[in-house]
């Protein structure tokens, strides 16, 4: 597969999801912790999202770290944009702002941010 049909694949996959998750393994079975805890803030909020399993291609696994230039894995995007990895993740959904972000974009939500 060249870089060009891994953007290609990216973009497509972003385009067609609001809600999309790059990580090891698949949200029913993660293959790490990190992947695990951000699997874990987006089912507690009831968000509907694509997971994407990186290690089952290793060329879209090094492709979605190039597209944004963003060294490690999970990855969230909403809406196509970047959001962040595991630790910015917890902290937005901590402070509340992750949940006010996603429903600023339209994406349901079924849980109030902690107070």
């Amino acid at each position: 597969m060249s870089d060009t049909s891994v953007t290609d694949r990216i973009k497509r996959d972003l385009a067609d999801n609001d809600v999309v998750l790059y990580m090891k393994g698949t949200p029913v079975f993660p293959q790490c912790g990190f992947s695990a805890a951000v699997v874990q803030v987006l089912t507690n909020m009831g968000v509907k999202f694509k997971g994407i399993d990186i290690l089952t291609d290793p060329t879209l696994r090094q492709g979605i770290k190039d597209f944004t230039s963003w060294p490690t894995i999970p990855q969230l995007y909403v809406k196509g944009e970047f959001v962040g990895g595991c630790d910015i993740v917890r902290e937005m959904f901590q402070s509340g702002e992750l949940q006010q972000m996603l429903q600023t974009k339209g994406i349901a939500v079924k849980v109030a941010p902690p107070a």
